[in-house]
């Protein structure tokens, strides 16, 4: 459902809202290094998210990247918009347009009633759902590898 850049995102912010403070920048070879990710194709991501706001991204021996918003106001939708587009909430799964685009001489997809529910509780779990939530979750899992 989520392209892998996506979920690279997800994880990279987990891990920077996660960071004990104090430690400043994180450096893409650390994240990378950290999450088992790819560093060219993770640089790519973190820079998008950086100029949309998301993150701070300093050059330099002491640059790197951190959080630009607080992590409680960083959703997941605003992360999968960001990354992936919002395809996922407009578009038919079946007929290569948006569902308000469809043929209206034609009968909407055998599944469109049935996905616009979904496509609700996609955008409501999504948009309601923080990094912050995503960093307590895995504190209290115990979970570690993100």
């Amino acid at each position: 459902m989520l392209s892998n850049s996506c979920k690279y995102g997800i994880r990279a912010l987990i891990y920077l809202a996660g960071r004990t403070e104090g430690k400043g920048n994180a450096g893409i070879k650390q994240i990378s290094r950290d999450l088992d990710l790819p560093e060219p194709f993770l640089a790519k991501i973190l820079q998008m998210l950086a100029r949309q706001k998301i993150l701070n991204s300093m050059k330099g021996p002491h640059g790197g990247f951190s959080l630009q918003k607080d992590p409680s106001k960083i959703s997941l939708l605003d992360i999968i918009k960001t990354i992936d587009g919002d395809d996922l909430f407009n578009n038919c799964i079946i007929h290569n347009s948006t569902c308000s685009c469809v043929d209206k001489d034609r009968d909407p997809c055998p599944v469109h009633d049935e996905y616009a529910g979904l496509r609700k509780d996609l955008i409501n779990i999504f948009g309601r759902t923080t990094v912050s939530d995503l960093v307590k979750k895995a504190g209290k899992t115990g979970t570690v590898s993100i």
